[in-house]
């Protein structure tokens, strides 16, 4: 058979197959979502106790739920970029693998944090039904996808490649220009001058954080009537992406500030929607996030830093760890226990400090 005959061939393969792991991974969802209802409803009404108790479970519900829909984005991603006739032997590779991947992961058990797996049967769901729902072909991917052979060939391919971007990305317009734009910036003002800022354990110097800030890179998600750009997600996706392939310090201050203007967004009232985003936008002002504990890493619900009123203001007792730019930062989002007598997240508050 032709070469081109063979790899549409393998493309329409994996395009129906991608379908198919996306149908059996939705159906599986909704196994588990019912399960899970079943756990934290009570007279067919959720009940906020039963969702404190089983909390293990909702998690791990979210977390499947977020594995599925990258697996949706993954079949979507296939279709397009075949549709497009850029879908080659690297895209090929990493859709398989990743597949793969995420459905082992799914059947086999979830990593929520280092120490911490949600199984199938967490949520409620038994071998059989897991079975009955991951059938032959899908089971292939997890047999096929994943394996020593088709990553050693995608690490031969990328060291082959002298792209920064191993692959074609399927952006849009609008996000391969920011790709363009970012990718010129950390050429030309950042990777030469990468190792000594690490080595030297120096800050990122104000004139690269002013030419950041002319760029966009801190308003991309945060609404136009607010100064910001408008952007999806990805945008930030995207702008983390090249701005820490020129130096991981670089890549990760626009991070805190998507922080800080979702937490606004979604929690703040609109006096403080209207002081803090606009200067957020323009970097006036650089946040930064106040939230892990030397003793509690990522588990957020047992922090003990405590916020105390006292008048007209909050006194801030105890201890915080990993915050990033701190001494340049000139708002914190800092997540604080505001009620000692209830415990896990209930108990906490978010303060712009």
């Amino acid at each position: 058979m032709p070469v081109a005959a063979t790899r549409a061939s393998a493309e329409l393969d994996l395009v129906d197959l991608s379908r198919e792991a996306t149908a059996a991974l939705d159906a599986l969802l909704g196994d588990a979502l019912a399960k899970v209802r079943e756990r934290v409803a009570a007279g067919g009404k959720p009940d906020a106790s039963l969702f404190d108790r089983e909390q293990r479970a909702t998690h791990g519900l979210s977390w499947l739920a977020t594995y599925v829909e990258a697996v949706r984005q993954l079949a979507a991603y296939t279709e397009r970029m075949s549709e497009a006739g850029t879908f080659g032997e690297i895209e090929d590779l990493l859709v398989r693998i990743a597949l793969g991947e995420y459905l082992a992961q799914v059947v086999g058990g979830i990593p929520m944090s280092q120490g911490e797996l949600v199984r199938p049967g967490d949520l409620g769901l038994s071998p059989a039904q897991v079975a009955s729902r991951i059938k032959d072909d899908v089971e292939s991917l997890i047999v096929n996808g994943n394996t020593a052979e088709r990553r050693a060939r995608l690490v031969e391919l990328m060291r082959e490649s002298h792209n920064a971007t191993v692959g074609a990305c399927g952006l849009d317009d609008t996000l391969e220009s920011v790709r363009e734009e970012m990718r010129k910036f950390a050429d030309s003002e950042v990777v030469a001058h990468a190792q000594g800022w690490h080595r030297t354990n120096s800050y990122i110097p104000l004139d690269i954080i002013g030419h950041m800030s002319e760029l966009g890179v801190f308003g991309l998600t945060i609404p136009e009537s607010f100064g910001g750009m408008g952007l999806g997600k990805e945008s930030m996706c995207v702008v983390s992406e090249e701005l820490s392939r020129g130096y991981i310090g670089v890549g990760s201050l626009g991070t805190r500030s998507e922080i800080a203007a979702e937490l606004i967004l979604g929690g703040g009232t609109d006096e403080q929607k209207a002081k803090w985003l606009p200067k957020i936008a323009s970097g006036e002002i650089l946040p930064t996030a106040v939230f892990t504990e030397p003793n509690t890493g990522s588990d957020l619900a047992s922090l003990k830093t405590r916020a105390v009123r006292e008048g007209d203001v909050y006194k801030v007792y105890g201890n915080k760890t990993w915050i990033t730019h701190p001494v340049r930062a000139d708002l914190m989002t800092l997540l604080v226990r505001t009620n000692p007598n209830e415990k896990g997240h209930r108990g906490l508050s978010m303060l712009l400090a």
